[in-house]
């Protein structure tokens, strides 16, 4: 179920980008010769299913002086579970942050609410992130051009890597540029760092796993505590070990893709975020193969990256996610 509301004719409303990403945080309304500057918010709901929680969830916002502008709901089957995720325009001065926090509580606790998040892009902070990376440089540095143009809404804190690059790299010399750490940890079979690694990011939000090839061991996941974000290539089960892209190529494979997913216990085994593919066929050589299995894990990651941001993913049941 997906419902949009309407504005009355007689009022303008200029929107750009504002459902696809964070770059527009304030919504203007003309009514005649009266303009106001509205601020835009973002919740979502999980609670029992029942009667009447999208009514009360509008009215919340519209006794405020609210306008929702888009909101998804999920009912699944013969679960009775609720899902929601609701994008909203509110005057902050009429409407303060730490009393939508109370109005928010209380429907909360009227639906016995197992996840109840509120975010407001232009007054709550950035969320806090480091880059894990290992000597793959694609996925990285399109994160941090993604932060850098906007298309990511976080605040990089660090880069970490168990591989040593030098100081004229593209990646060692963007960082220097914006004062973002490097931290070269170098790891052995018998020591992945991760005590280093969890003093490192103790500050962060979650975690965005660019290409690092190392397991994450169970202990670590139990001490961070928090959602761990990774890419891989969709070619395993059946091309493991080194150099999968050409073994897919040499097997003629003419369906490549990527997954994003958070990290468990269990390896590339945690609920998916995002998925993408892409056909293949005899006309590519290997170096067109590789370019493309890259671009997908790019846009793969930075769209898990931005959903997450943008409050889109929720958990289901064990194993999976709802994706608005």
């Amino acid at each position: 179920m997906r419902c949009v509301n309407t504005i009355a004719q007689d009022t303008q409303m200029k929107i750009p980008r504002l459902c696809s990403g964070f770059t527009s945080q304030l919504v203007r309304f003309s009514y005649r010769n009266y303009t106001s500057f509205l601020t835009h918010g973002i919740h979502v709901f999980q609670c029992p299913d029942e009667i009447g929680i999208v009514a009360k969830l509008s009215d919340c916002i519209a006794s405020k002086g609210g306008n929702i502008l888009a909101a998804d709901v999920f009912v699944p089957q013969n679960k009775g579970l609720f899902y929601s995720r609701t994008d909203f325009v509110f005057d902050h001065v009429k409407w303060p942050r730490l009393q939508m926090d109370e109005d928010f509580l209380k429907l909360s606790k009227q639906f016995n609410a197992v996840r109840s998040i509120l975010r407001v892009p232009s007054l709550d902070p950035r969320y806090k992130v480091a880059v894990l990376a290992s000597n793959q440089d694609h996925c990285l540095i399109d994160s941090l051009h993604g932060w850098q143009d906007g298309r990511l809404p976080v605040d990089i804190t660090c880069v970490i890597s168990n591989h040593d690059r030098g100081p004229e790299s593209e990646v060692i010399r963007f960082l220097a540029r914006h004062d973002i750490p490097y931290h070269y940890l170098r790891t052995t079979p018998e020591n992945k760092r991760e005590d280093d690694i969890l003093k490192l990011v103790q500050n962060t939000d979650f975690l965005v796993l660019a290409r690092y090839m190392q397991i994450i061991s169970s202990t670590f996941l139990r001490s961070y505590g928090k959602d761990i974000i990774n890419i891989h290539h969709c070619l395993l089960p059946s091309f493991r070990g080194g150099n999968p892209c050409k073994q897919a190529y040499e097997a003629g494979v003419k369906l490549i893709g990527a997954t994003s997913h958070f990290v468990t216990e269990g390896v590339d085994a945690g609920p998916i975020i995002e998925q993408m593919v892409e056909r293949v066929s005899h006309r590519d050589d290997l170096q067109s193969f590789v370019q493309k299995s890259e671009n997908l894990e790019k846009q793969c990651l930075s769209m898990a990256i931005r959903s997450y941001c943008e409050l889109r993913v929720l958990p289901y049941e064990e194993k999976s996610t709802v994706v608005f």
